[in-house]
């Protein structure tokens, strides 16, 4: 989920430095780059040494902030954010209301900022099974960031089980919500379907 200027969480991004704010757009830039090949010419067909070309850097530069072509589909500024958001959340709220009110705000700016980065991203989840593949593997890293900050503020160890089962449930959640909005043509309301999702974490399946 890529973060632009005047999201509702931007107020919450890490202050950045000259250097780092030239990083971010470089990373935005091959990002889109790739968004735009992707959209003529389809996934397969589009190779980092044309994002490279498309996006005004070298292919050593694609591959030094993005080590795959998926990384480019997956990656975003969002972890840093969601992070900061985490932290600032009442002490007394439960953890889950907490995650709900991350993600679901994160999925909503993303929504409102960039909708066909977010529509081109969730149909290559869907189309392309080493999109979805490497997914998994980036959500499990954002699983561990968001547990981390989850531990610190009940009071546990960094790498207390029930937190990590916890806190992957909820990221698990929000993947098969992206992907089953994908297989559904994009038609209801992902914010909505994420509620669902995580209402059904708090209440179980009912009988």
């Amino acid at each position: 989920m890529a973060a632009t200027a005047g999201t509702p969480l931007e107020e919450h991004r890490p202050p950045m430095g000259l250097r780092e704010r030239k990083k971010l757009r470089t990373r935005i830039a091959i990002r889109r780059a790739t968004y735009r090949l992707i959209a003529e010419q389809g996934y397969e067909a589009t190779t980092v040494e044309q994002i490279a070309a498309a996006a005004e850097v070298s292919p050593s530069t694609v591959f030094r902030y993005f080590p795959t072509k998926e990384d480019i589909v997956l990656t975003d500024e969002y972890d840093p954010i969601m992070e900061s958001v985490l932290r600032g959340r009442p002490a007394d709220e439960p953890p889950l209301e907490s995650l709900r009110f991350v993600i679901t705000h994160s999925v909503r700016a993303v929504l409102e900022n960039d909708p066909e980065e977010m529509y081109q991203r969730t149909r290559l989840l869907v189309e392309v099974p080493a999109v979805r593949a490497r997914m998994t593997e980036t959500m499990a890293e954002t699983s561990l960031l968001l547990s981390r900050v989850l531990a610190e503020r009940t009071g546990r160890e960094p790498d207390d089980l029930e937190v990590r089962v916890f806190t992957a449930a909820v990221t698990g959640a929000l993947r098969e919500v992206t992907i089953y909005w994908a297989e559904h043509d994009q038609r209801d309301d992902l914010v909505v379907l994420l509620d669902r999702a995580l209402d059904t974490l708090r209440d179980g399946l009912t009988l």
